[in-house]
């Protein structure tokens, strides 16, 4: 009978620890910077890049991805303790150990470098500054409202990254959609940060929601949003896109909009549904329209 009991124990044990693991980094938000990468690798080639080129952009995204939310949760595992919408994440619910999530966190790196080894040199020697950005940012809210624009620069490395890896130049042209995903990823993260205003002035972190107010950051985070319609724009004209590309951005910003509607300053109960599930069509259908018009038309 031991015997048996362990070995229906350990698969499950391993099945629980992979599902906190998963859900620890938010597996499901690669759709947020993983099709800006896509779409600044067919830029960069006007066309298909390499199967070798697409297939270690996305290897590498994963591995910095993973070490920038494992970095973050090791980081914040007191404040997310003491956060009730937080508490019961992986770390201060005990479901990983600090030991494992530090080792993941050295795992997840490693994967990057050695991803950026088989793209190019730029990309290799560029992969440490990387980790470091996205590394500091678990630290901004302790000092700077201004975080929320460090997050999106996280995502908005993702395009020029990817850039690098086809062309092994950073050219200035792809500046314009690492701004654009900042932009994006800052104001979708205000609209987040809104339901930790009162825990954050509590806690003594800085977020745009906490020093001005709901409302004020509601309407900051529409400023960014349209700030970044109007450098996708100027991209498209740059890039000498076409008619396709100029319709994505129309969908683009008719989500946008509607995602603004969908948060109140006095009535929060959607924003689930404007931070997710709307910013993951935006980067989706960004990449189809912007796609279609490099390789066809």
């Amino acid at each position: 009978m031991p015997p048996a009991f362990t070995t229906t124990v350990a698969p499950r044990s391993l099945w629980r620890s992979l599902r906190a693991t998963l859900e620890m980094i938010k597996v499901e938000h690669s759709v947020f910077a993983l099709p800006f990468a896509l779409m600044a690798a067919l830029l960069a080639a006007r066309g298909w890049p390499s199967g070798r080129q697409i297939f270690w952009i996305v290897v590498a995204m994963i591995g910095a991805r993973s070490a920038a939310m494992s970095f973050n949760r090791l980081v914040d595992r007191r404040i997310d303790a003491a956060n009730p919408r937080t508490s019961r994440r992986a770390l201060p619910a005990g479901l990983l150990s600090v030991q494992f999530v530090a080792a993941f966190t050295v795992a997840a790196s490693a994967l990057l470098i050695f991803a950026a080894a088989q793209l190019n040199q730029m990309a290799l020697l560029l992969s440490p500054l990387a980790l470091t950005i996205v590394f500091a940012y678990s630290y901004m809210k302790r000092f700077t409202l201004l975080s929320h624009l460090v997050l999106g620069f996280c995502l908005g490395m993702a395009p020029a990254a990817a850039w690098i890896a086809v062309r092994g130049t950073l050219d200035p042209i792809i500046l314009l959609l690492t701004g654009a995903v900042t932009l994006w990823t800052a104001g979708f993260d205000v609209l987040y940060a809104c339901q930790d205003a009162e825990f954050d002035a509590r806690a003594g972190l800085h977020s745009i929601p906490q020093r001005w107010g709901v409302a004020a950051a509601l309407r900051i985070a529409m400023v960014f949003h349209v700030l970044m319609l109007v450098l996708l724009l100027w991209l498209a004209v740059a890039a000498q896109l076409g008619w396709l590309a100029l319709l994505g951005v129309a969908v683009v910003a008719a989500l946008l909009i509607y995602e603004h509607t969908l948060v109140k300053p006095h009535d929060l109960s959607r924003l689930d549904a404007a931070f997710f599930t709307t910013n993951g069509w935006i980067g989706v259908l960004l990449l189809l329209f912007w796609g279609a018009d490099i390789l066809w038309l």
